[in-house]
């Protein structure tokens, strides 16, 4: 008999984990009984956060890494594994947007989605696989809608989320044989401060939402889809719009098309550069 899956006792990485799904996930891991390593790289919103773990009786710590930096990186694998002794999860969520017409974006703002949330990514699960593959754990990034059908005025944003599926996709057939499950995970858009960072044409950030938040799925409830996708296991945890969206891209392309782009374009001020 297959016994049922529990967060009791495992040892799991959030990244992005100050604000947003993120931080929804530590609470509800440590909630389950899991220790939780948080890391980001605000140290006053990680401390507050292990903090209030701690007063409800769970188990984490924090630290502080950029995940552009391989070395960052290394050190908060090290530092969960001398703490744990393992890791059981990996979720990397930590990850950056942007809003502006290619035409008149900076390269350097291309880059820098690029190496928050593709590189990123990279660099978490270079150091924790050996664990993984030890404990036959989990490892999980965080896509979006963005990562299944091109977003305009997200080129950034749309490349690297293609490329972390492409990068866990090809993770996940080396280990076929080595027990690690490996799942991609699209909350579809989800209330969170990734809109009010999002890097304009120049890299400055846009400092406010273009969308209205309350009418999105919440973080909580896209971590609670991410914390089941675990358990059960599965390859994919997608939305029902991210279902129709995957499936409209084979059936009706063109539509698709048009119906992506009016959507986005009904933000207020966005960036057409129509003529």
């Amino acid at each position: 008999m297959k016994l049922k899956y529990t967060f009791k006792d495992k040892t799991a990485i959030v990244t992005g984990a100050s604000s947003g799904i993120g931080k929804a996930l530590a609470y509800s891991l440590a909630e389950k009984g899991a220790n939780v390593m948080l890391a980001a790289r605000r140290e006053e919103r990680l401390r507050t956060i292990v903090e209030e773990i701690g007063r409800k009786g769970g188990s984490a710590a924090y630290c502080v890494t950029d995940v552009t930096d391989e070395t960052d990186c290394q050190r908060m694998v090290e530092e969960t594994v001398r703490r744990w002794k393992t890791v059981d999860i990996l979720i990397c969520n930590a990850g950056i947007s942007m809003r502006a017409n290619f035409d008149d974006v900076q390269i350097s703002v291309i880059r820098r989605l690029m190496d928050v949330n593709f590189f990123g990514t990279v660099n978490c699960t270079k150091y924790a696989l050996p664990y993984l593959q030890k404990s036959k754990g989990t490892l999980v990034g965080v896509s979006s809608t963005a990562g299944i059908h091109g977003l305009p005025w997200r080129t950034g944003y749309s490349a690297s989320k293609f490329a972390i599926t492409g990068f866990l996709e090809t993770i996940r057939l080396e280990n076929l044989k080595k027990g690690v499950h490996v799942m991609i995970a699209y909350p579809g858009f989800t209330s969170s401060e990734i809109r009010y960072h999002a890097l304009t044409a120049d890299g400055s950030s846009q400092g406010n939402t273009p969308r209205n938040e309350s009418e999105m799925t919440s973080s909580e409830e896209a971590a609670a889809r991410i914390l089941k996708g675990i358990r059960l296991r599965t390859q994919y945890q997608v939305t029902f719009t991210d279902l129709v969206v995957y499936f409209a891209k084979f059936l009706h392309k063109r539509l698709l098309n048009r119906v992506v782009y009016n959507m986005m374009a009904k933000e207020p001020d966005a960036p057409t550069n129509e003529q």
